[in-house]
């Protein structure tokens, strides 16, 4: 997989995603507990099937998404389009 340009990440950057440290990162916050567990196990299943998987930090209403793509250095394709899943998930 080949690491994006900064100018290719600007351009194709996801919404409300920012790149934070060299990673792709966004912060999401639902009505409780077994909302942001429910999310997280339903991009877990995605990350499962797409052989990527996120770093991420959960405090009972709030979930926070770092990805990037290790082998790479940096920021990937597949680290958009993973992007791309979660807001999706996120959006329902």
């Amino acid at each position: 997989m080949k690491k994006l340009t900064a100018a290719e990440i600007e351009k194709r950057l996801p919404a409300d995603w920012v790149v934070d440290d060299g990673k792709l990162f966004r912060e999401f916050k639902f009505a409780g507990f077994a909302e942001a567990f429910g999310f997280m196990a339903a991009v877990a299943t995605v990350a499962a099937e797409m052989d990527h998987h996120p770093e991420w930090f959960n405090v009972y209403d709030q979930v926070r998404i770092w990805l990037n793509t290790h082998d790479a250095g940096g920021l990937t394709e597949l680290d958009l389009k993973l992007a791309d899943r979660i807001s999706q998930l996120a959006a329902r």
